[in-house]
């Protein structure tokens, strides 16, 4: 029950965290049901000026753009105690429809500086994108490979890389 508690309570945090970031482009603080076009609505440049969020880049697997972001949630959980650095999030388009996915399963594998990978993390569908808490504590180059299995049934694999200094 602790660890459900404590778990809850970490992914609060991360969407309290976020929720600026998408809320500065056009009030995106509710994306529910929110007709992204292409994405390019969003303005991305506003969302990565929020202090410690990173922009992953971009990766298309068969017709679907996957968008990677990685923000820095160190402080905040530090001060409740936990150890996660890092909320990593990615969202999903449907190239062809131009619509945002949000249903679906995906996980991440991260490969740190040390070259060790990491078993594989969930990750959550949250207002618009899938995303976790993790912990990056080394300086160096990241890879984080996303696996998923989206509504068409199809298994995807994106990949995204990031240096933390």
């Amino acid at each position: 029950m602790k660890t459900r508690t404590v778990c809850l309570l970490a992914f609060l945090v991360a969407v309290a965290i976020s929720l600026p970031a998408f809320a500065a482009d056009s009030g995106h603080g509710n994306m529910k049901g929110m007709d992204h076009g292409s994405m390019k609505g969003m303005d991305h440049d506003k969302m990565m000026s929020q202090e410690g969020m990173m922009m992953l880049g971009d990766d298309t697997e068969e017709d679907v753009k996957g968008r990677a972001h990685l923000n820095d949630v160190g402080e905040a959980m530090k001060k409740m105690g936990m150890s996660e650095t890092h909320h990593f999030m990615i969202l999903f388009e449907d190239i062809k429809t131009g619509k945002a996915i949000t249903e679906g399963q995906a996980a991440v594998k991260i490969t740190g500086p040390d070259g060790k990978t990491s078993k594989p993390i969930m990750l959550m569908g949250m207002e618009g994108h899938f995303g976790s808490d993790i912990t990056l504590t080394q300086k160096g180059e990241y890879k984080f490979e996303v696996g998923t299995k989206l509504p068409d049934g199809q298994k995807r694999q994106f990949e995204f890389e990031q240096t933390l200094k």
